[in-house]
């Protein structure tokens, strides 16, 4: 069975704590092919989430993740597991 190379985790809805462990889950089961966790985390009330995803995952907090970018637009986080060369 071949993973997906961008995984992508909906945390509308969720408090802070509850949204970190399912992305703490989804990136911690990522297998080799996976290169990218998408979270839509919302923006009007997401933005709580977005911040508590860059305090937990930014500047080398998690080894898996390579680094941060935002999404297409401000209600989605990329993390990066791997670059794409």
């Amino acid at each position: 069975m071949l993973s997906e190379p961008i995984i992508t985790i909906d945390v509308h809805g969720m408090n802070v704590e509850k949204a970190l462990d399912a992305i703490h889950k989804k990136v911690d089961g990522a297998g080799s092919a996976v290169y990218e966790v998408r979270v839509i985390h919302g923006f009007h009330g997401g933005t709580r989430i977005r911040s508590a995803i860059r305090e937990e995952f930014g500047y080398g907090l998690e080894p898996k993740i390579k680094r941060i970018q935002p999404g297409d637009n401000e209600g989605i986080t990329r993390l990066i597991l791997k670059e794409l060369f």
